[in-house]
């Protein structure tokens, strides 16, 4: 079993794959060359799953950051006898800058060592594992460096020192004394092709130099947002940018698979792909961010994934692989143990074949943020729009699986109805473009219809708030999302209502806001940190600057030393659960510190009382 906190892992990229990082200077999780190739170590849910350590031996007192604007990991041991300072990333091309990074990543992981003062005994420790463990290489030295044969790939490590080989993990001690460094390269090359070289250190320095120049030199293209928490802003860019799959502008959920959701449970899945929900929030947080590429890139992603399923009558899917790939089957992992015995462990995600009304606004929102009013708009993705307007148009009204991807019977989801409004509304904006003036008059028609039936059955006057569900009793996050995409203005009582019920029933003992409250998951999940920035924005929005303010910095706290955030908090403890890092946390986060800066700078509108 892997026990170690979620939150003790750093996030390693090279705009195309991830690693992550514990704070004691081991790697137990790697993907190569893809975000979701098979694992090559995966202790992070089995502790035999494979792993590569690089610390003292002895006890040290451990601190660690990130390199200034940049994703390189440096990590600082203070021993009895002295300090070393390990540096890890993963290798971004040579000389790639600004939006060029991960065009050409080599698929190598970087670590160096440096002892700084004093002498520092150090043992190394790499135990390949490739596809999720199954494989337990055969190892075998080379001149400045060790391979390892087994499975469809061979992995080359480059090392300085000789490592004793025991089965299929390597091993080695050496002592450093001030001004020695050390470096080490991890490659990965298909078996039947021809086998990597070994990388010498000065090789090595130089390329882990180059990698930081390549992350700065994007961050100071990047720094359009100026306001509150802009350091945190800054960095979830970057981070939205390392789960970023270069080659297409996919962005990953998360970097990693089957990090559970409750300690122990089931709900445990995989975040390796991309899903068209996440589209819209996306956009507006790369914005934010002043990411214009970014932004183009990845609404052009979504577009060619998608293409030609709408005209053939076939539902939208709500996620797709990185390279676009639309079949995620998922199956079980059975011989890992899981994180803290969370099992099952999966690769793939069944989620794939659900039916998710809401992918039609999140989509058309993303196209509307994306293309200036008027633009003209290439045959491929006019007609893409529009059958994505025409769809949400007639199927508005039909039962779903909702935003939170529920394994039971549909249901007529408000978020989903909500989605489908922002659809039509987005679809009249954009009618020029579309060349479909003539169907505005339908649009409009249709966009009402939607907004009556929300009106009327999503508001529960019992409760003083919209829910989950039509005729439905039960509270749902997803309802803030009403002011945040324009449905009714911030003023309204009933948004004023709602945000105030969803404040004072779906928080947490820690400040935190869980998605929802019902018998399939009270008590078996934490609180969702994108849910709590969601409350942090729509109270900025209804003019409550001060309570948004409070509840923006409990969700930022929530992130690690090195300003990493999951998908969810426990409850009981604070401890992080769920994949990790998670896209959509920083997403939120971006948001909503936009929402705050925004709402200060303007007259507050009328509040409600607490």
């Amino acid at each position: 079993m892997s026990g170690r906190p979620i939150g003790d892992h750093a996030l390693l990229s090279d705009c195309r794959s991830a690693a992550l990082v514990t704070s004691d200077g081991s790697v137990d999780w790697l993907c190569l060359p893809r975000f979701d190739s098979p694992a090559l170590f995966a202790r992070l849910l089995d502790e035999d799953a494979g792993h590569w350590s690089i610390r003292p031996t002895g006890a040290a007192d451990v601190s660690r950051r990130y390199l200034e604007e940049t994703l390189v990991l440096e990590t600082t041991f203070r021993t009895t006898g002295g300090t070393a300072v390990l540096r890890d990333a993963l290798a971004l091309g040579r000389r790639e800058r600004g939006h060029a990074l991960g065009t050409a990543s080599p698929g190598m992981l970087l670590r160096q060592i440096t002892c700084t003062e004093g002498r520092v005994p150090v043992e190394i420790t790499c135990a390949p594992r490739p596809e999720f463990g199954l494989v337990h290489p055969l190892l075998a030295p080379v001149r400045g460096g060790l391979v390892a044969y087994g499975g469809a790939h061979v992995l080359l490590l480059s090392t300085p020192i000789d490592l004793r080989v025991s089965g299929s993990t390597a091993h080695g001690q050496i002592t450093l004394r001030a001004s020695d460094r050390l470096g080490f390269a991890l490659q990965v090359g298909p078996a039947w092709g021809t086998e990597p070289m070994p990388w010498r250190a000065g090789r090595i320095r130089r390329r882990l130099n180059d990698t930081v120049e390549g992350w700065r030199s994007w961050s100071r293209l990047h720094r359009g947002y100026v306001g509150p928490w802009q350091d945190e802003v800054g960095h979830s860019g970057r981070v939205l940018r390392a789960l970023t799959f270069a080659p297409t502008g996919a962005i990953v959920a998360a970097a990693t698979t089957s990090l559970p959701e409750c300690v122990g449970g089931t709900r445990n899945w995989d975040y390796r792909y991309t899903w068209v929900r996440d589209a819209s929030f996306t956009l507006q947080a790369l914005a934010t961010a002043a990411c214009e590429k970014e932004k183009d890139k990845f609404f052009g992603f979504l577009a060619r994934a998608a293409a030609t399923q709408l005209h053939r009558g076939v539902d939208l899917q709500i996620m797709y692989g990185i390279g676009g790939e639309r079949d995620l089957s998922e199956r079980i992992l059975p011989h890992l143990a899981g994180w803290r015995d969370s099992t099952p462990v999966r690769s793939g995600n069944e989620a794939w074949r659900q039916r998710q009304l809401d992918v039609y606004g999140e989509l058309l929102d993303a196209a509307y943020q994306t293309f200036p009013p008027n633009e003209h708009l290439d045959p491929p993705t006019r007609a893409f729009l529009l059958q994505a307007a025409e769809t949400a148009t007639r199927r508005w009204a039909e039962p779903d699986q909702g935003i939170w991807e529920t394994r039971g019977s549909d249901r007529h989801f408000l978020h989903s109805k909500l989605m489908c409004w922002v659809a039509l509304d987005r679809a009249i904006a954009m009618a020029p473009a579309l060349q479909a003036d003539e169907r505005v008059p339908h649009w409009r028609h249709e966009r009402e219809q939607i907004r009556q039936a929300v009106e009327q059955r999503g508001w529960n006057p019992r409760l003083g708030a919209f829910t989950q569900a039509f005729d439905s009793d039960d509270l749902d996050a997803s309802a803030l999302m009403l002011p945040i995409v324009g449905f009714l203005p911030p003023h309204d009582p009933r948004i004023q209502s709602t945000v105030l019920a969803i404040a004072t029933h779906l928080t947490d003992r820690n400040g935190l806001i869980r998605r929802y409250l019902g018998d399939e998951i009270e008590g078996g999940e934490g609180a969702f940190l994108l849910c709590t920035f969601w409350l942090a924005q729509a109270l900025a929005l209804v003019g409550h600057t001060t309570r948004a303010r409070r509840v923006f910095q409990t969700a930022v706290a929530h992130a690690n030393d090195v300003g990493l955030m999951a998908e969810e908090t426990d409850s009981t403890t604070g401890e992080a659960l769920g994949n990790f890092p998670q896209a959509f946390s920083h997403i939120g986060l971006i948001n909503a510190a936009r929402a705050i800066r925004d709402a200060e700078r303007q007259p507050a509108p009328r509040r409600f009382e607490r």
